[in-house]
């Protein structure tokens, strides 16, 4: 990986990890608090227990890193740099509440969905999941982030984005803003 890459990656997992630009002051990013929630275990607590296990901010979890891998397929390519790249980013913005073996066994198992169901249908069930208007904005720009793990967001990788904002019931503009905040944001 070079410098450039490495730079690249280190200020989209910051962005990941910081809540967008509209929300309140104190107001978590998704991904973190949804991630911390989803890979909770507290010590001692035993393999099989999920006390803290929060089934709702898991299903939000998957379906944000979904939206991400569907964006990131796009080109029908998902090659094994671009997954080490798309783990290192989403692993890093999780600080850790997501072990790297655990982002491999999702890729692994979001792969076989993309499969057997096709992009149009999993963008379907990512959508169902999605329950407001503020996590559905939310994701488009996760999505956004991850796309420019490529080095900008391509013209197939927008159309992926473009069903997914209809599918979330959220307008073009809603995107092209999302995409805006985004580019802006890795200028920084």
């Amino acid at each position: 990986m070079s410098d450039l890459d490495s730079k690249l990656f280190e200020r989209i997992a910051k962005r990941l990890s910081e809540a967008p630009p509209s929300a309140e002051a104190g107001t978590p990013a998704l991904l973190t608090s949804t991630a911390n929630r989803y890979g909770s275990k507290p010590e001692g607590q035993e393999p099989d227990e999920h006390p803290s296990f929060d089934p709702q901010a898991a299903a939000l979890f998957e379906a944000t890193i979904e939206a991400a891998y569907l964006v990131a397929n796009a080109d029908g390519e998902f090659d094994a740099a671009e997954q080490q790249a798309f783990r290192q980013v989403v692993g890093t913005a999780c600080g850790g509440a997501v072990p790297e073996r655990q982002l491999a066994a999702i890729l692994a198992d979001l792969e076989q969905q993309l499969a057997d169901d096709g992009m149009d249908k999993r963008i379907q069930l990512v959508a169902r999941t999605i329950a407001t208007p503020d996590h559905a904005r939310e994701v488009l720009r996760v999505a956004a982030l991850v796309a420019h793990i490529s080095q900008g967001v391509s013209d197939v990788e927008r159309q992926v984005m473009q069903k997914l904002a209809r599918e979330l019931e959220l307008n073009e503009t809603v995107l092209d803003q999302a995409l805006r905040e985004v580019e802006v944001a890795l200028k920084d």
